[in-house]
């Protein structure tokens, strides 16, 4: 089985091997989605995996929220635990084919769970898949790992490197409101497309 594969993943997620799953919306982004007006915005959650933060989203009134995950055992997992949410909403494919546009894009976990070589198509696929002005919303580790991974971390100059060509950078430091675990560890970034 090839690593970081759907096959990879669906036996990750088979076999509830998901250390990093906090089981909930992590509160940098819980805070950030607070304070967003406008419920009828097309937001994209890629990598979506449990998909805490479409659930949230979805049960404070925003009904434009679409998950990507290539993981078929992700997916029914979310759909399990949350039948609400539109099957019609929730797409099963790889993310750097996928194409439509959105104003959101949310990141949390999945820029980790890529291999490192696939940053930079990360980078252009999300401005691609955003409107004018568009954001990219999201957390990423704020240091190297010491590990092979996932998850894959990072510096915040090559992150900048990263996304400088496609984005500005709005926000852009280390989260002040992380959980416990992750304090001081985590980058909150707000990038707003070129």
């Amino acid at each position: 089985m090839q690593k970081l594969s759907p096959e990879y993943w669906n036996k990750t997620y088979e076999t509830k091997k998901t250390g990093w799953d906090i089981g909930y919306v992590s509160t940098p982004l819980k805070m950030y989605f607070d304070q967003l007006k406008n419920k009828s915005i097309r937001i994209l959650i890629p990598g979506a995996g449990n998909a805490y933060e479409a659930e949230y989203l979805w049960q404070q009134g925003f009904k434009n929220v679409f998950v990507l995950d290539f993981s078929e055992a992700a997916m029914a997992g979310f759909l399990a635990r949350f039948p609400e949410f539109p099957a019609s909403n929730i797409l099963i494919e790889d993310f750097f084919q996928h194409n439509n546009q959105y104003d959101l894009i949310v990141e949390q976990t999945f820029f980790t769970s890529i291999y490192p070589t696939q940053r930079k198509e990360y980078a252009a696929k999300t401005a691609e898949l955003l409107k004018s002005g568009g954001k990219l919303v999201g957390l990423v580790f704020n240091h190297p790992f010491a590990f092979d991974g996932p998850p894959y971390s990072g510096t915040p100059e090559e992150y900048r490197d990263l996304f400088a060509p496609y984005y500005h950078f709005n926000i852009f430091e280390t989260a002040y409101n992380s959980i416990k675990p992750r304090k001081d560890r985590e980058l909150f970034f707000v990038l707003v497309k070129k």
